[in-house]
């Protein structure tokens, strides 16, 4: 930690939910020789204000019959915000300070008019607060009228939460503007990242010394950086190559945290409009110093790239999650969700070498790296020859300039709680393609947060440019390491346990942490689930990872991979990257906190075969390099009047779900018999002749005559989690407005209705908060559950489970079974005439990755049961919508339950 003095700043934390009336927008000033002028027309909620106003009416009038207002308000009728009240009904926002008088021999009047805190406080950062403000935002008349001659007089004022603040539809227009002004020679590109869930774009700018400096970049430096690191680092080092320059990344994921969408607006003004900008940092010895950053000269060295705000929709709603109800901040590995996506593919492109994220709040300044543990795939050591140095330089200039008098850096002031063990934040996100990746915490909503932000951009950008040579050094190591297959042991002093100790990377009696090879084999004898087999060849694509096809059979050791499996050569630049999502985790259980999610486990959680190879150059020569993933297709072998839709994969659930919206007839098979299991789908074969090219359905021709019951489509009402509702619209079910109109009640959250349910209603309950409601309600007698989380919100784990396959519950699923949960829960009592669907399994090492500290009271535990009308999932079925191999457990027990 760094301190200017002993005083921390502490935010409020208030947490209240109120509507707030809407702004009254100005209204036309009347012709008339009156005028009203003010010295400033800006207001802030944030920042009390004295505002000198002078009004000339032409005439002189009784000043005690002037009526003054504000947005055709009486000046007395605007009241701070009460938190109690949870209304405008507090002390006056508006008096004069200085009460009107003429000027003499004029008949020009002057005062002085204060406006307050509006809500009592200099930060409005509590939730409670950060909800209210964007409705009263907007352009207001101060007016002064004589109302017996019908006269007045007014100017417009803009009351703004800061001077700073946008609105999501002044954004645009002020990029434009700045764009405008940039400094002649100087290249800047508007860009549209992609459209986000409501279709906003997502604004990108680029800024250089010139267009050349780009095409430099992209077309030469780019590519090469990741092929061959190590030819690129000679030429550097020879002074081959001179006139480069290296991508500095800033960005917003939460709009809602809003100084940190402006910030970046005016860090773009600064770099394309300024010749050079002046701001103070700190000395070695603590002294203050200030420092004049020359603007071409940093152009020199680096091309800038504005992401003003990843989330465009939450910046118009100000919230901190998305359209469909996603905080970002938790998708970018999982990239569930459009707006990640586009990141994704923009991020790859660029491989910045610095990224910042501007969020907020805490009640100290922070600014990563984190503190332990750490993922065990970043090449942490070369990281960190940078980092760390980064965030000083970030601090300093962000404390110097405003009043906050220290900043804090996790890693060095934290002993844990604060990690980077999970890849889904953009900050972390961003180091698997080699940047030094900071989250940067702000104290406040305000102009000082903002302040502080811009400034440590700029201290950000001028340790860049000094160090461009020794930072590129590190990142081409970075890749060189990937590209050559090395495991430097360098890295395992980073990776310790709770009590500090440095235990590095857990090889498991390897000689390297990383697979030589990972394959994902598309031929259905060895591959489960062959649509997201191609999925995830799409997802490694769009990251910037290479990926081949084999072109014939390859035999390695005992295994044979037929032609056309998808191979991932761990021998190239961002190696961590694919290990991190395609490796089966770490248990970091041992640890007492996690700040996140840690378990990825694609082909895990997604449901597909991925294959470690360890044996170097088994796939050398017998490949072919894949740009585009060529989508699987449904076929149609035979000539029958019905055809079965295998219960194997989620296409099946939404081919099914679009037949029952069109009226179409589908039958669920209640016996196995040959070619065909309990749950499968039977559909008659022109209906699926309709529809089999929007889906990779597997199928086969239908010749039994055991026994089928049919399905009509449920109506579904989800009573919890935006990711419970965006899976059930994904899958393409029925949605009820509410649970008395519903067929079936899927709740996540506790909350569904006990009295409808006590009548029969059919009840889906997932995850801790549903388990707590039907043990608190004695929904189900005999029912009892534990939970392992306190209070914490939140443990998770990826277990060994034991599955009563067969049913129409567990239609399409094994025996044994790798199933995820993340709210720490478990079923420690069953009605005895319960069934119970699965069981952690009893075998030692049942636990495969995650945080869940005394996971041990969990082995042979129920985990799924249903009983009458109920079914209880401790399985976190649709968690941030990355489980997505469980979501036919939702989907069986809807269709089960429906009438």
């Amino acid at each position: 930690m760094y301190k200017k003095s002993v005083t921390l700043l502490f935010a409020f934390m208030l947490f209240i939910s109120m509507a707030m009336p809407p702004a009254q927008e100005a209204s036309a000033v009347p012709e008339s020789a009156a005028s009203l002028k003010v010295d400033q027309p800006l207001i802030s909620m944030t920042e009390a204000r004295e505002i000198e106003a002078t009004m000339d009416l032409g005439y002189t009038v009784d000043l005690n019959k002037l009526e003054w207002t504000f947005g055709g308000k009486p000046l007395n009728e605007w009241k701070q915000w009460v938190a109690k009240a949870k209304s405008y009904s507090g002390a006056p926002y508006i008096t004069f300070s200085e009460k009107p008088s003429y000027i003499e021999g004029t008949t020009k009047v002057k005062a002085k008019l204060k406006f307050s805190l509006l809500y009592g406080t200099e930060d409005v950062s509590p939730r409670s607060l950060r909800t209210l403000y964007p409705a009263l935002i907007g352009n207001y008349e101060l007016a002064a009228a004589d109302t017996e001659k019908e006269q007045t007089a007014s100017v417009p004022l803009k009351l703004n939460v800061y001077d700073e603040y946008l609105k999501w539809e002044e954004i645009k227009p002020a990029i434009d503007q700045i764009s405008k002004e940039a400094i002649n020679g100087r290249f800047v590109s508007y860009q549209n990242l992609g459209n986000s869930v409501e279709g906003r774009p997502m604004h990108f700018m680029v800024l250089a010394k010139d267009k050349a400096s780009v095409d430099q970049y992209l077309n030469e430096i780019a590519s090469q950086k990741l092929e061959d690191p190590m030819d690129l680092k000679e030429q550097i080092e020879k002074g081959k190559l001179k006139d480069y320059k290296v991508p500095i990344w800033i960005n917003n994921i939460h709009p809602d945290e809003s100084p940190g969408v402006d910030a970046i607006i005016e860090l773009y003004r600064i770099f394309a409009t300024k010749e050079n900008r002046a701001f103070k940092t700190t000395g070695s010895s603590g002294e203050e110093k200030e420092v004049r950053l020359d603007i071409d000269e940093v152009l020199d060295n680096a091309i800038f790239l504005f992401n003003f705000t990843q989330n465009p929709d939450g910046r118009v709603h100000n919230t901190r999650q998305n359209a469909n109800g996603f905080d970002l901040n938790r998708d970018n590995t999982y990239q569930t969700q459009i707006e990640t996506q586009h990141l994704s593919k923009a991020m790859a492109k660029w491989s910045p070498i610095s990224m910042l994220d501007f969020h907020g709040f805490y009640d100290e300044f922070v600014i990563e790296p984190c503190t332990p543990p750490h993922n065990p795939n970043y090449e942490y050591d070369l990281l960190m020859d940078g980092m760390l140095e980064q965030a000083e330089e970030m601090g300093k200039a962000g404390i110097a300039n405003t009043k906050y008098d220290s900043y804090l850096i996790p890693l060095n002031d934290w002993p844990s709680g604060f990690d980077d063990a999970t890849p889904s934040y953009t900050s972390t996100y961003s180091m698997f393609h080699g940047a030094m990746g900071h989250t940067v915490e702000i104290p406040d909503i305000n102009s000082e947060s903002y302040d502080a932000l811009v400034n440590a951009g700029l201290g950000a950008a001028k340790y860049v440019s000094d160090n461009k040579e020794k930072l590129f050094s590190s990142q081409l190591d970075v890749y060189a390491r990937g590209v050559q297959g090395i495991d430097d042991r360098a890295v395992d002093k980073w990776f310790v346990n709770p009590e500090g100790e440095a235990i590095g990377r857990d090889r498991r009696n390897n000689e390297s942490f990383f697979p030589d090879y990972y394959v994902i084999p598309v031929d259905r004898k060895l591959q489960k689930n062959v649509m997201e087999a191609h999925n995830m060849a799409e997802y490694l694509i769009r990251n910037g990872i290479e990926v081949s096809q084999s072109v014939k059979k390859i035999k390695v050791g005992k295994q044979s991979y037929p032609e056309g499996s998808y191979v991932i050569d761990m021998k190239q630049a961002k190696r961590g990257f694919v290990n991190a999502v395609l490796y089966d985790g770490e248990d970091l259980s041992e640890w007492d906190e996690m700040y996140a999610e840690v378990i990825n486990n694609f082909h895990d959680l997604r449901g597909f075969t991925r294959m470690e190879v360890r044996s170097e150059d088994a796939f050398s020569s017998k490949m072919k390099p894949v740009k585009k993933v060529k989508a699987p297709k449904t076929e149609l072998k035979g000539n029958t009047e019905y055809f079965v839709i295998k219960n194997v994969n989620n296409e099946a659930v939404k081919a099914v779900n679009e037949l029952l919206k069109n009226k179409k007839p589908v039958q669920q098979i209640l016996e196995p018999e040959k070619g065909y299991e309990t749950g499968d789908f039977l559909v008659l074969t022109k209906d699926l002749d309709a529809i089999r090219k929007k889906y990779y359905l597997e199928t086969t021709p239908y010749t039994g005559t055991g026994s089928k019951k049919p399905l009509k489509q449920p109506k579904v009402f989800a009573a919890g989690s935006a990711a419970s509702k965006y899976v059930l619209r994904q899958l393409g079910f029925e949605s009820a407005a509410s649970e008395a109109e519903a067929d079936v009640i899927v709740d996540d959250a506790g909350l569904g209705n006990k009295t409808l349910i006590q009548n029969g209603k059919p009840y889906i309950g997932i995850g801790s908060s549903s388990l707590n409601f039907v043990e608190k309600e004695n929904l189900l007698p005999g029912f009892d559950y534990s939970t392992t989380t306190g209070s914490r919100a939140y443990h998770e784990g990826l277990l060994w489970t034991d599955v009563a396959a067969g049913q129409l519950l567990t239609s399409g699923y094994s025996n044994k079974e790798k199933l995820y949960i993340a709210s720490g829960s478990y079923m420690k009592a069953v009605p005895e005439d319960a069934s119970v669907l699965a069981r952690v399994s009893k075998q030692d090492d049942f636990f495969v990755s995650g945080w869940w500290p005394n996971h041990h009271s969990l082995k042979g535990q129920a985990i799924a049961i249903s009983k009458d009308s109920i079914t209880l999932f401790s399985t976190d079925l649709t968690n941030k919508a990355h489980p997505q191999y469980s979501y036919r457990l939702l989907a069986n027990s809807i269709y089960a339950a429906g009438k």
